[in-house]
C-alpha cells in the first residue's frame, strides 16, 4: 500500500522537509508515504476564493489515478486516534487500495472534491498551520504503521 499525500502549498521551511523525510524513510516500501506538493491558487489583492480552490481541486484531481481511497484533512472530519488510525490504515490495506490523504490550502477543501472524499479525518479543532500538519501527518502514518507490526515506537 502507498499513502500519497497531497499537500497545496510549496517551499516549506527546512525543518519541514527533514521531518516529513525523517518519518517517510523509516516506513517500508509495502507501507511507503509520498508527498506531492500542490500549487496553490492565485490569492492577490482581491482573490477570488472559490476560483482558487477550485484550481487547486482541479490540480489535486490531476494526481488521482482513480482507485486510490480519498481521505480529506478537515477541521469538520472524524476525530481519529492513533490506534483508529491504524485500524483505518489497516482496513485499506487489506481492501488493497493505496490512499490519498487531501490537504486543502489556506481555505480549505473545494467542497466538491471534499464531498467526493470517501472519508473525514480532523487532526484537531485547532487551526493548524499547513507545515506542521504535513509533519503531523507524516509521524501519524509512521506511528499507525509501528501499532500495526508491533514495533515499540508507540508506548
Amino acid at each position: 500500500m502507498k499513502v500519497k499525500m497531497l499537500a497545496v502549498g510549496s517551499r516549506m521551511p527546512d525543518w519541514v522537509e527533514r521531518g516529513v523525510e525523517e518519518y517517510r524513510k523509516r516506513l517500508p516500501r509495502d507501507f511507503a508515504l509520498e508527498v506531492h506538493e500542490i500549487a496553490p491558487g492565485a490569492r492577490g489583492k482581491r482573490p477570488d476564493v472559490r476560483r482558487a480552490m477550485a484550481l487547486e481541486a482541479e490540480r489535486i484531481r490531476e494526481r488521482l489515478r482513480g482507485n486510490e481511497m480519498c481521505v480529506a484533512l478537515e477541521v469538520a472530519g472524524q476525530s481519529w486516534s492513533t490506534e483508529r488510525l491504524a485500524k483505518e490504515a489497516d482496513g485499506w490495506r487489506h481492501e488493497g487500495r493505496d490512499v490519498a490523504l487531501l490537504i486543502g490550502g489556506p481555505d480549505g477543501l473545494d467542497s466538491e472534491l471534499s464531498s467526493r472524499t470517501e472519508q473525514r479525518w480532523s487532526l484537531s479543532p485547532l487551526t493548524l498551520p499547513h507545515p506542521l500538519v504535513r509533519l503531523v501527518v507524516a509521524e501519524q502514518v509512521y506511528r499507525a504503521w509501528t501499532l500495526l507490526v508491533g514495533h515499540p515506537y508507540h508506548r
